[in-house]
């Protein structure tokens, strides 16, 4: 019920309707000495895009742990200086007689 209904994509190169009926002639072509192009290379866009979302995953997750750690460590020497503040605050100051 809440799902979202997607459109359908229509084919990118599908020939138009009134091309087909005129194409399906028996006209065979005639053999030629040309030299053709070879057939294009697949792309590896889709490959490098996927490679580099990866990447990206993983330089997030670096940054967001390293601050974590940097959080924890600053935490921790401050609760210390406190614990020492407290401490000789707290501690008898007659030691010396």
């Amino acid at each position: 019920m809440l799902r979202p209904k997607l459109p359908v994509a229509p084919t990118p190169f599908a020939p138009p309707t009134h091309l087909i009926a005129s194409a399906q002639h028996s006209h065979v072509p005639a053999p030629c000495a040309c030299q053709h192009a070879p057939a294009p290379r697949r792309s590896i866009a889709p490959m490098v895009a996927a490679g580099a979302g990866g990447v990206a995953a993983v330089v997030a997750v670096g940054v967001v742990l390293t601050a974590l750690l940097a959080t924890v460590a600053i935490t921790a020497v401050s609760v210390a200086l406190c614990a020492l503040v407290l401490r000789s605050l707290l501690a008898p100051h007659n030691r010396h007689r």
